[in-house]
């Protein structure tokens, strides 16, 4: 019977496991990147900085990860008792089961189509009415789409840049916009389009990726040169 409770509460594990990864997805994150997040938090492993941050700045994401951390912590003592005391307890396995058989029901109500669309309404829904401006994901506050970038631009030398303003290089007419420029540790917002850019200083850019790309290439280019060069020091 102990045997039994174990191996439904593995599947009860399994069927919650699969929902917070559904759920994760239906947010916007990515398949593969929600389930290694979401078994890390079960499990209370620890997750990678990067896309830890995925999870913590999305209002949604983290009430997923606060649940799956009790809830895996709460499953690892469960376990621990059941093991320690197999022999000598008498389970309640059908009431078990039909917690399971539950959440099995949730799992393929999570999978249904209309239903997922359903909840990827209310989620947005749910950001926009619930939470402030700040505690929005980048991407519902600037509308991202596909086409879409915000990304610093740092100002290398020998750029077309320094010594000038960013008005004198770009067009109106180009989608590129100016979010503040960082100049060691102060961020300029005030006048920034018209700021004498130096050397080192960070544009923060969002628009166009496409036109993006195309007037700061050498920038990017000596960016990812950089970061190259950072990464195989590292590697040494």
């Amino acid at each position: 019977m102990g045997f039994l409770f174990i191996l439904i509460y593995f599947v009860l594990i399994f069927i919650v496991l699969e929902i917070a990864v559904m759920l994760l997805i239906v947010t916007g994150l990515d398949s593969e990147i929600a389930r290694f997040q979401a078994v890390s938090m079960l499990t209370s492993t620890g997750f990678t900085t990067k896309e830890s941050e995925l999870i913590l700045r999305h209002p949604v994401r983290r009430k997923i990860g606060v649940f799956l951390i009790l809830f895996g912590v709460f499953s690892l003592a469960v376990m621990i008792s059941t093991l320690s005391n197999l022999l000598a307890q008498s389970f309640r396995v059908p009431q078990l089961t039909g917690v399971t058989l539950g959440f099995g029901v949730v799992l393929l109500a999570t999978k249904n189509k209309r239903i997922v669309n359903s909840l990827k309404r209310r989620f947005h829904k749910h950001l926009k009415q619930e939470f402030e401006l700040h505690e929005l994901p980048i991407e519902e506050v600037l509308y991202f789409t596909g086409s879409d970038l915000f990304t610093g631009i740092s100002i290398c030398k020998g750029s077309a840049m320094a010594g000038r303003g960013f008005r004198d290089v770009c067009c109106p007419e180009e989608d590129i916009n100016v979010l503040f420029v960082q100049r060691g540790e102060t961020k300029i917002r005030s006048g920034c389009l018209q700021l004498s850019l130096q050397e080192g200083d960070i544009l923060f850019v969002y628009g166009d990726k496409e036109a993006i790309e195309q007037m700061f290439r050498r920038e990017l280019d000596a960016m990812r040169q950089e970061e190259g060069n950072e990464k195989h020091v590292t590697e040494l």
